[in-house]
Parts: C-alpha cells; structure tokens; sequence
C-alpha cells in the first residue's frame, strides 16, 4: 500500500480517480494493460498458457471474496452500485464498508484501518 501512495503521490492521481498513471501523470488505459500481459506472457510461460489479463485477475479476486466473505461483500468489493439489474438477493444483502475493508485486509495480509481488532 505504501508504494502504491507513493505511486500516487508521484503521478499526482487525483484522492477518487485512478491510480495507476504513466510518469506524464496521464492514467493508463486498457491497451497498456494488454500490452503489459503480452509482455508477462513472454517471460512467464503461465501467463500466456491460463490466458491472464487484468479481467482474469478481477474475476478470480472477486471469485475468492465471495466465497470466503459472502455474495454481499464481493458485490461491495467490485464496486456494483445499487443501480442495474443485480436481482432481488441485492435489494437485501448489502456490505459495509468495514467489511469489504476487512475482505481487502485478509486477501492481501496487511492490516487495514477500517477493520477493527
């Protein structure tokens, strides 16, 4: 996390846009992402193999919070707002935000503000 707020505050991302940019300070778009995973996957074989991207990395993160954190919390962790067709299950189960804090917490094994002790 520290060098992700380092990242930022380097780049200048703005506190509720996106955070990863070019040293320009311009965010990066989804055609560097692609050309980052064709890149990895020259040098990493398992890349190119299970076809990873940056969608196959959300999927398997979200994949993993719901199962170990419920429907609700990986609903709150991707970011689904209550707008759109989600189902009748989503006008009823809904994660605060200490939850979705302590999903992020547990997946990457650092402490997090919003998650209490």
């Amino acid at each position: 996390m520290a060098h992700l707020q380092q990242h930022a505050q380097h780049r200048h991302a703005p506190r509720n846009g996106q955070l990863l940019r070019y040293t320009n300070g311009h965010p990066t778009t989804s055609r560097r992402y692609d050309h980052l995973w064709v890149r990895l996957g020259k040098h990493l074989l398992w890349v190119a193999t299970q076809q990873v991207s940056t969608h196959w990395l959300r999927h398997t993160t979200l994949t993993w919070v719901e199962r170990n954190f419920g429907y609700a919390t990986a609903r709150a962790y991707a970011g689904h707002t209550d707008n759109g067709n989600a189902g009748t299950t989503a006008t009823y189960v809904r994660a605060s935000l200490p939850e979705v804090a302590a999903a992020l917490a547990a997946l990457t094994g650092e402490p997090h503000p919003l998650v209490s002790n």
